[in-house]
C-alpha cells in the first residue's frame, strides 16, 4: 500500500515522490538522485524513519509515536546506520538538536579550516573503516526484529575502496536490510553500484513554489530579515534549490567567519567580481584570496557564470546571474567564444575530479588564467 501522507520533514515538491513509495514492495537497494539542495537529505531520513517505524498501519508512516520513531528522532535507533562525512553528521536526527539551542554549526568543517588540505578532504569523504564496520554489522540479525537501514550520503563520495565493500553488500544484500543511497551527482557513481539499485529522481521545484516555500521557512526565523529583492537573487544564484539558498541566507545573517559556508559565500562574491572584468582580471590575485573557501562550490560558481554568458552571447537570457545582465552582455561582445568553450570543458573536467585531494590554489590559479586569457585574441 503507498503511504498517502508525508511528514512536515518532506518538501512540497517532493510530495508526488513521496507518494508513489509503495512500503510493500520496496527495494534493498534505492538510489535517490537530483540536485543539491532540493531536499533529497531530508526526505531519506524521513524514509529511514519510515522504513524502521513499527506502527502497524502502513498508511501512516511514520508514526512519531511508537518506541522506534522516538529512538530515530534522538539518533539511537540501533538498527539505522548512517555513513556521512563528518562534515554532514549535523544533518542527522540528534537528541542534542531537540532543544531550543540551534544545532551546531559544522564542528568538523571549522576543525577542518585548522587542518592540512590533506585532512580536510579526508574529513570529507566516508572513510573504508566506517564502510566497512557498517557491512560487518549486517551479519548481525536486526536489533528489533524489523528493517535495518543504512542510509550513505554523497554516494558519489565514497573512496573507490569504500564502494567496493557497498557493491558486494548490494550483490548478496543481507535480509531486512535496505539501502538508502544519495547521490548529488548520479553520473559520478559507479554503474555497477547503480545497476543494482532503484532509481529515483528528486525534481526541482518550480520558482514560484520553490520561492513560497522558501519565504514560509524565513518567516519562522524571526530574527532573520531580508527583502524579496536579496531572496530572488540567491534563488538564482544557487540554480533554484531553496535548502541550498536557506542555507546561504542564514550563513549571511550569521556571518561566522569561522564557517564554511560563509567562507565559500565571501569567496565566491569576489570570484564573480574578479570573473566580471573578464580580460583584465587579476586571476593570480584572486586565487590568492580565494584559495581556502571549498573547491566545489567555486567550481559551480564559475560553471553558473560561465554558463550565462555563453547564453548571453547567442541571445538568451542569463539564468542564474540576471542582475547582472549588463556586465555579461558587454563580456560577451569581447569573448572568444572557441576559447570559452575549450575553458568550459575544463571546468567539466575539474569538477569530475574536485574532490581529490590536489592543492586548489594551483588548479584555482590555472583554470582562472584560462578563462582571462579566453577574452584575449
Amino acid at each position: 500500500m503507498n503511504l498517502s501522507n508525508s511528514p512536515g520533514q518532506v518538501a512540497p515538491w517532493l510530495q508526488p515522490l513521496w507518494d508513489s513509495l509503495d512500503f510493500s514492495n520496496f527495494p534493498n537497494a534505492l538510489i535517490l538522485h537530483g540536485q543539491s539542495g532540493i531536499g533529497k537529505f531530508n526526505l531519506a531520513v524521513e524514509l529511514a524513519k519510515a522504513l524502521v517505524c513499527e506502527s502497524t498501519s502502513s498508511e501512516h508512516k511514520p508514526c512519531n509515536h511508537c518506541e522506534a520513531c522516538h529512538w530515530f528522532s534522538t539518533g539511537n535507533h540501533p538498527d539505522f546506520i548512517a555513513l556521512v562525512p563528518e562534515t554532514h553528521r549535523r544533518l542527522l536526527p540528534h537528541a542534542e538538536y531537540a532543544s531550543d539551542e540551534p544545532p551546531k554549526k559544522g564542528r568538523a568543517a571549522r576543525d577542518d579550516l585548522d587542518g592540512e588540505a590533506s585532512e580536510k578532504k579526508e574529513k570529507k569523504n566516508i572513510s573504508i573503516e566506517e564502510t566497512r564496520h557498517a557491512i560487518e554489522s549486517l551479519s548481525i540479525g536486526s536489533h528489533r526484529g524489523g528493517n535495518r537501514v543504512i542510509l550513505i550520503y554523497p554516494l558519489e563520495m565514497l573512496r573507490h575502496d569504500s564502494a567496493n565493500t557497498l557493491l558486494k553488500s548490494l550483490e548478496e544484500p543481507p535480509a531486512n536490510t535496505i539501502f538508502i543511497l544519495l547521490a548529488d551527482r548520479v553520473d559520478r557513481v559507479l554503474p555497477t553500484i547503480r545497476s543494482r539499485c532503484r532509481l529515483l529522481t528528486a525534481p526541482r521545484p518550480d520558482r514560484e513554489q520553490g520561492v513560497a516555500w522558501l519565504k514560509s521557512q524565513l518567516a519562522n526565523l524571526s530574527d532573520i530579515k531580508i527583502n524579496d529583492a536579496d531572496i530572488d537573487t540567491i534563488y538564482d544564484e544557487q540554480g533554484g534549490a531553496p535548502y541550498a539558498v536557506l542555507d546561504s541566507l542564514i550563513a549571511r545573517h550569521n556571518k561566522d567567519d569561522k564557517d564554511e559556508l560563509t567562507i565559500a559565500i565571501q569567496a565566491s562574491r569576489l570570484l564573480l567580481q574578479s570573473m566580471s572584468q573578464g580580460g583584465r582580471m587579476p586571476w593570480l590575485e584572486t586565487a590568492e584570496k580565494i584559495h581556502k573557501a571549498q573547491y566545489s562550490f567555486l567550481l559551480a560558481t564559475m560553471q553558473r557564470w560561465v554558463s550565462d554568458l555563453q547564453t548571453v552571447a547567442q541571445g538568451g537570457t542569463p539564468r542564474y546571474y540576471p542582475k547582472h545582465l549588463n556586465t555579461l552582455n558587454a563580456l560577451s561582445q569581447s569573448v572568444r567564444i572557441a576559447k570559452l568553450l575549450q575553458f568550459w570543458k575544463a571546468l567539466i573536467q575539474a569538477r569530475r575530479s574536485e574532490n581529490h585531494p590536489l592543492a586548489s590554489r594551483i588548479q584555482l590559479e590555472a583554470l582562472l588564467s584560462q578563462y582571462q586569457q579566453a577574452f584575449e585574441g
